[in-house]
């Protein structure tokens, strides 16, 4: 059986794959927006793995960005002919987050730790782990002499982690993709590799700047005190925005919306000092089922209550967000065919489902493209001592092996 043959060669090649997701969570590629330098070194050496394996091509899409010490975000594309003409990707990224506060990892976050099972260090499940079992299964099928079923595109893109604007959204508009092409992004997932997402929340970012007056705080009737303005703001729309948006959606695995204040800015440096301003932010994954700008119309609402309670001024700002895309159809071709390799693999039923994360499948969503994202993983990415299970390394290599060859 050819099927067979593919997977004992992915097993054989374990501690390769080990080893080369290790290499490349040495290199850390982390966003110039985010006090990195970007994708570049990384690019340079996946580009020799690729080079190994013996695509059909291999190419650069470098997205210009004066930020980067390069002055430009690495994107590769390899593609592998099959025996038709019809095109299946798999997009995978590059670029990883900051490692956060260092104490909280048990060890170097971009020195990587192979333990009970596991590859430990920042980027090994989000998206190396992916990035390195894709490449093996294509690795692996080059090295039997097989041509898989359709053509097959790797893209391993830059920028997911900052807003894609260099990185899938770039790749876009230069037009590489087709409308019935199949898209698989596999950045996402859960531990038994049973969820196929195929929608997301809209995901908004909000800043709350509060300002009043400040005195001194043994004499607070002579202020208005900004940080209490915030309390009261911050509590209320904690309250109120459930009850209003308080519908649910069982294909999302949290299957309503939610809304959370996260970031607080320091005010005054000292405490005897009532605050003129302040400053929150609130997290929101709202579902697709609502309007954001309803939504938005209600926060202000609320934040008009507060300031004539308050005597404070408060401006509304959206950082970050908007609508969702409406979900990829559940009987999608991509769906299908996904769900049965992933069941000779690993033997469960992968169903189609919601999260509240955001991909670059929602990038594809917006503009008309039906993208799938599917992953075994559990779910550490962004986290210190984040880590990806070796078993899942080599048994997602089996499932994209299976779809290359049997779809």
């Amino acid at each position: 059986m050819k099927m067979n043959a593919v997977y004992e060669k992915i097993e054989s090649m374990r501690d390769d794959m080990v080893n080369a997701l290790c290499s490349i969570i040495r290199i850390p590629a982390i966003s110039p927006k985010s006090g990195g330098e970007g994708e570049a070194k990384k690019a340079e050496l996946i580009t020799r793995m690729l080079n190994d394996i013996g695509f059909d091509s291999i190419e650069r899409y470098d997205a210009p960005d004066n930020s980067a010490p390069t002055g430009v975000r690495p994107n590769i594309v390899a593609r592998m002919k099959g025996e038709g003409d019809k095109n299946l990707w798999i997009v995978v990224h590059m670029d990883v987050v900051p490692p956060g506060d260092l104490r909280l990892w048990k060890t170097n976050p971009f020195e990587p730790v192979v333990k009970d099972g596991k590859i430990i260090g920042r980027g090994a499940e989000d998206n190396g782990q992916e990035l390195i079992a894709s490449l093996f299964a294509l690795k692996a099928l080059k090295s039997l002499g097989y041509r898989p079923k359709m053509n097959v595109n790797l893209a391993i893109v830059a920028d997911e982690e900052t807003g894609s604007d260099y990185g899938i959204k770039y790749l876009i508009d230069k037009g590489l993709f087709n409308k019935e092409d199949l898209i698989l992004v596999p950045d996402g997932g859960n531990s038994e590799g049973t969820l196929i997402e195929i929608a997301e929340k809209s995901i908004v970012w909000i800043k709350f700047t509060t300002k009043g007056k400040q005195c001194h705080a043994s004499m607070p009737d002579l202020g208005i005190n900004a940080f209490k303005a915030s309390i009261i703001l911050a509590n209320r729309l904690i309250e109120e925005l459930p009850k209003k948006f308080n519908a649910t959606d069982e294909l999302f695995d949290r299957p309503y919306s939610t809304f959370e204040p996260t970031k607080k800015e320091a005010n005054v440096p000292n405490v005897n000092t009532i605050p003129g301003e302040d400053i929150f932010y609130m997290d929101c994954r709202i579902l697709p089922l609502y309007n954001v700008n309803d939504v938005l119309e209600f926060i202000q609402s609320v934040a008009r209550d507060v300031e004539k309670e308050t005597g404070a001024r408060i401006s509304v700002e959206v950082v970050q967000g908007g609508q969702a895309p409406p979900p990829t159809p559940k009987d999608a071709e991509i769906v299908g065919m996904l769900s049965k390799a992933i069941k000779k693999v690993y033997g469960v039923d992968a169903k189609p489902g919601g999260i509240g994360g955001g991909t670059c499948a929602a990038i594809f969503r917006q503009r008309g493209y039906n993208a799938v994202v599917w992953s075994k993983i559990d779910d550490t990415a962004h986290s210190p001592n984040e880590y990806a299970i070796i078993d899942n390394l080599v048994g997602d290599a089996k499932v994209y092996a299976t779809l290359f060859l049997e779809s």
